[in-house]
């Protein structure tokens, strides 16, 4: 029939760094308190959906998408025992790390801790189901708007710190960060790792040029994925001016103190009357974003 999930709550993992400031020792301990209180908001959403009848949703629970319940009956039995799963989301492994470290997690000094942090959440989510009879999984939180969010929030409580608050936005899940060069085999081989250690949820990429004419490296990098790791996309650009017919990338600049999006060609910055097509979090968007995501996505370097 097919399983579902009951709702995700994410940690973020730089606030709790920062909380610690850097001493080791306090990290752990705010760590527990942050883990606990989302194991709280998990059970939250949990007991939320206890109780609801299956006739609520008749497609989802008696016909056979999601359950072939009978009419009046509850999906209580359906959210333990691992016939769903309820979700630990976790984002910005990357900035943790580099304030913990002073390094990125891709230097072989700083991965272990990345990778202990890792483990510790899923042992978290281990103990969390052999008490509650509940799946929980650890999940990369893909942070399509809340990245935003999460780093002005960050940034009223903590300030400006180089390299760790100084975005609009947090880098998603345990990802390499999109403005460090590395090429796309070493990038996917170095976050093969983490996807082990996210059960619940993980994807990566990698960021290439318009590779029409070089379809040979692109089944390289395909070939690649199927041999070592989960779960990967290719990210490319897809853009079209309808003013001037421009097919090629359509620019972010700043103007104002605020991102824009123009073509390169006869300058338009009218959004209606241009389509932009960037890889968001596992989907292709088309529909314009926040000023966070926007930063993001000027930022990222090609891996090929």
């Amino acid at each position: 029939y097919g399983r579902f999930n009951q709702g995700v709550v994410t940690i973020n993992l730089v606030d709790v760094a920062l909380s610690s400031g850097g001493n080791l020792e306090k990290f752990w301990k705010i760590f527990d308190e942050r883990l606990e209180l989302c194991h709280r908001a998990l059970m939250c959403r949990h007991n939320r959906l206890k109780g609801t009848l299956s006739d609520a949703a008749p497609i989802l629970w008696q016909y056979g998408a999601c359950a072939r319940l009978k009419k009046g009956e509850t999906i209580d039995k359906l959210l333990y025992g691992g016939y769903s799963t309820i979700s630990l989301g976790y984002a910005g492994l990357y900035e943790c790390v580099k304030y913990m470290t002073g390094k990125s997690h891709t230097d072989p000094s700083a991965t272990p801790f990345a990778l202990e942090i890792m483990q510790y959440m899923n042992t978290a989510c281990k103990n969390w189901k052999e008490e509650h009879n509940i799946d929980f999984s650890l999940y990369g939180t893909p942070l399509e708007s809340t990245t935003y969010k999460f780093a002005k929030c960050l940034q009223k409580r903590f300030g400006i710190i180089e390299g760790v608050t100084d975005k609009s936005y947090i880098t998603n899940s345990y990802h390499v960060h999109v403005t460090e060069e590395i090429n796309a085999f070493d990038k996917l081989k170095f976050e093969a790792q983490f996807q082990h250690l996210s059960p619940g949820g993980a994807i990566s990429y990698v960021e290439v040029p318009n590779m029409q004419q070089n379809l040979e490296a692109v089944l390289q990098v395909m070939r690649f994925i199927y041999d070592n790791i989960i779960y990967a996309e290719l990210n490319t650009k897809s853009d079209y001016c309808q003013v001037c017919g421009w097919d090629g990338e359509i620019e972010i600049v700043e103007q104002d103190g605020k991102l824009i999006w123009r073509c390169p060609k006869c300058g338009n910055t009218d959004q209606d009357k241009m389509n932009v097509a960037r890889r968001t979090c596992g989907y292709i968007g088309t529909q314009f974003w926040n000023q966070g995501r926007t930063q993001e996505i000027k930022e990222r370097v090609l891996h090929l």
